[in-house]
């Protein structure tokens, strides 16, 4: 791409020349008598050719550049290509998770103030009785209910229009909005620019050795807008994206035979439902090249299910970042269960890998005020626990309309900007990055500071505990009590009873430093979490329960 034009839209007419043949996304649309699948798709060309349709359609409309549009629509080939038209049209998308419950969902959207609502007819029952804000244009993706235009009206009456001229942003002009998942507070809408997005994709190709003509499974919406940059075939699973752990194995495995998959992105609850049934079933995927999980720490437990059903010497890479900034750093499920996993047993936190090429990342003391500038004396020496700090392309600059938030997560540094992460952290003696847990959930007691990953990891390798989530309760902030909740496995094969259990902790726990100091365990029917991960555990309604008992 020139330095004059950066836009993610401008990857796809570029591919559409090279490989207009080619599958760009592939979509489940019905299933026959038989129960076997039927797939509509799109051509590189066809895609190219319909984003420059809808493009039109929604220009002619009164859909402006520099407008904010909130997306609602399913994971579709009309998702795609209303996300690449929008692009294209040097509007700003506004994406938002519907898993993070409606308040949220209402807040987020008044905050992003947006100018125009495409969504399918539920998004729009939803936007009215619900009373989202008011916008000046409507585009309804399927049969309209009240007010505004159906996309397909708007595209059937742009025939012919030919191609739509992609946008001439430069590298910092805004891009899109997404929001946060909020597993520590209110979800902020970080501000994506076109040169962040353009940095992801070259990243993440670089990192994966990633190439054109690659097959992805696109388990997660947002991620896979990268496949038709990155030149693969998005193939859309059968699934519902926000509930990944509910995801039917059977379907999955389905659409990785049926297109000879070689790169899968799923979340880590995703990624234990399907091992576990690939395990008892003895299915394998020999078309795999990599598999990508990212949202939460995979245990090593999947890990070693997942590499049962891979080819020898594939690995499940598990990137380190967040919306705020991603890629950070990077490690494979080889180097974890031959290197790391015993120390994450022993409450050394976990291994997430080295920085990735051209980010910069750096631990500083625990501090919970703002820091206006960055200063090298700030940064810790490894070994030493303090919160993660990154700087690179892929760093988002700001939040919208959220100027607190951002005096509190963004540094200056020159004409660049670092992102206080919210984790904490520290190098190892190789460089290689440990993450400990979230710097709002660490536990302050009597003793010492304890911080949760670390407390956990020595539990979690009970094999009767699925997880377990360390929270601190009491008036005294500075002398909680660490209690530690535990979701135990459904079908415990020891077949011992949760008093068992407990004891078999508190023993476990006399045994290191950190979690000696912990007496109390309270065994919990199925952790409060978000569905998108089914992994960011909302520790807050936990300790509330504490409080409320």
């Amino acid at each position: 791409m020139s330095e004059a034009l950066v836009n993610i839209a401008a990857y796809l007419p570029k591919i559409a020349a090279q490989q207009p043949h080619t599958f760009g996304v592939v979509f489940p649309e019905t299933r026959d008598g038989e129960g076997r699948v039927a797939y509509t798709h799109f051509t590189y060309a066809q895609l190219d050719r319909e984003c420059d349709r809808v493009a039109w359609a929604l220009t002619e409309y009164g859909i402006r550049r520099g407008d904010r549009v909130v997306l609602m629509v399913k994971p579709s080939l009309a998702f795609f290509a209303l996300t690449f038209a929008l692009f294209k049209m040097g509007t700003v998308p506004v994406f938002v998770d519907p898993g993070m419950g409606v308040k949220n969902l209402k807040k987020c959207l008044e905050e992003a103030e947006p100018d125009a609502f495409v969504g399918v007819p539920k998004a729009h029952v939803a936007r009215l009785l619900l009373r989202w804000p008011r916008v000046r244009k409507l585009v309804t993706v399927g049969r309209k209910l009240w007010g505004g235009e159906t996309l397909q009206n708007l595209c059937a009456a742009v025939r012919d229009k030919g191609a739509f001229a992609t946008a001439d942003t430069r590298a910092e002009d805004l891009a899109a909005i997404l929001f946060t998942s909020g597993s520590t507070g209110p979800p902020k809408g970080a501000v994506y620019s076109h040169g962040i997005f353009d940095s992801q994709v070259r990243l993440l190709g670089k990192t994966y050795g990633i190439q054109p003509g690659e097959v992805d499974l696109a388990t997660f919406p947002l991620f896979a807008l990268f496949a038709p940059a990155l030149g693969m075939t998005a193939i859309v699973p059968d699934m519902d994206a926000t509930r990944p752990a509910d995801v039917d194995p059977v379907k999955i495995f389905e659409a990785i035979e049926n297109f000879g998959v070689t790169n899968m992105f799923g979340s880590p609850a995703l990624l234990n439902t399907v091992s576990r049934y690939a395990v008892a079933n003895g299915v394998t995927c020999p078309s795999l090249r990599r598999v990508i999980s990212a949202g939460a720490p995979v245990s090593p437990a999947v890990l070693r299910r997942m590499a049962r059903l891979m080819p020898e010497g594939v690995q499940v890479f598990t990137p380190y970042g967040a919306t705020e900034s991603l890629p950070v750093c990077n490690i494979g499920s080889a180097v974890i269960l031959a290197e790391t996993e015993t120390l994450t047993d022993q409450g050394r936190g976990v291994c997430v890998g080295f920085p990735v090429e051209e980010m910069e990342v750096r631990i500083i003391a625990i501090n919970d005020a703002e820091l206006e500038t960055w200063d090298d004396r700030l940064a810790l020496p490894p070994g030493e626990v303090g919160e993660v700090v990154v700087k690179g392309p892929v760093v988002t600059r700001r939040y919208f309309n959220r100027e607190q938030a951002t005096r509190e997560h963004k540094m200056k540094d020159g004409d660049q900007v670092r992102h206080r992460m919210g984790d904490l952290g520290y190098f190892d003696e190789q460089g290689r990055l440990w993450f400990c847990g979230r710097k709002a959930h660490r536990v302050q007691t009597a003793q010492r500071l304890l911080f949760t990953v670390q407390v956990e990891g020595v539990f979690n390798s009970h094999p009767d505990v699925y997880r377990s989530a360390l929270v601190g309760t009491g008036a005294d902030a500075a002398a909680q009590e660490p209690v530690v909740f535990l979701e135990l496995e459904t079908n415990r094969a020891s077949g011992k009873s949760e008093q068992a259990i407990i004891s078999e902790l508190r023993e476990l726990a006399l045994q290191f430093e950190h979690t000696a100091v912990i007496e109390r365990f309270i065994v919990h029917p199925g952790f409060p979490v978000d569905i998108r991960h089914n992994a960011k555990i909302f520790r807050e309604k936990l300790r509330a329960e504490l409080s409320g008992a």
